[in-house]
């Protein structure tokens, strides 16, 4: 599927787009068995038709989290365990909203212009694998509708990963 056939309602609702998004990252996807290929059309997509500030990957690699395809400015390479709220995520297995980075303890700066964010991870044999982190450049933009919504990108992310060429 090409990135022009992929569409968003204009004036939707966030619910809205991402449940029309979802069938389409499931087309882009299908048929295509590189993990990187992979995340890096899912990212633009998520990108561009939900207008995130910062949308990207970093895998699991040692004690550190490594960058990964992503889209937006410039991003930190490395964050270790623990550290940040990627970092954080890593370490709880968990998904995590921040409403404003500058009060999220430790928070690491890529980029100063983002305000919120939300950080999921992915398991591979049940262990944290990658993490998909997104930022906005609006304080408190993320909710529940996006920790479900992502949430299922990522169950779509973890199949990836288990059937993918380069896990």
């Amino acid at each position: 599927m090409a990135q022009e056939l992929i569409t968003a309602l204009p004036n939707a609702t966030k619910k809205e787009c991402y449940e029309t998004l979802l069938p389409q990252i499931d087309s882009l996807v299908e048929g295509e068995s590189d993990l990187i290929a992979n995340l890096a059309n899912i990212i633009a997509v998520l990108k561009e038709a939900m207008g995130f500030f910062w949308v990207g990957v970093y895998f699991v690699k040692g004690e550190d989290l490594v960058l990964g395809p992503f889209q937006g400015s410039l991003a930190c390479t490395r964050i270790a365990f623990g550290k940040g709220v990627c970092g954080t995520s890593w370490k709880n297995g968990e998904i995590i909203i921040v409403d404003n980075v500058d009060d999220f303890p430790g928070h690491i700066a890529c980029n100063s212009l983002s305000k919120s964010e939300i950080v999921l991870p992915a398991f591979y044999n049940d262990r944290v694998s990658l993490i998909l982190d997104v930022d906005s450049d609006q304080l408190s933009y993320f909710d529940n509708i996006d920790a479900y919504h992502l949430g299922l990108v990522m169950r779509k992310i973890e199949s990836l990963l288990k059937s993918s060429v380069n896990p």
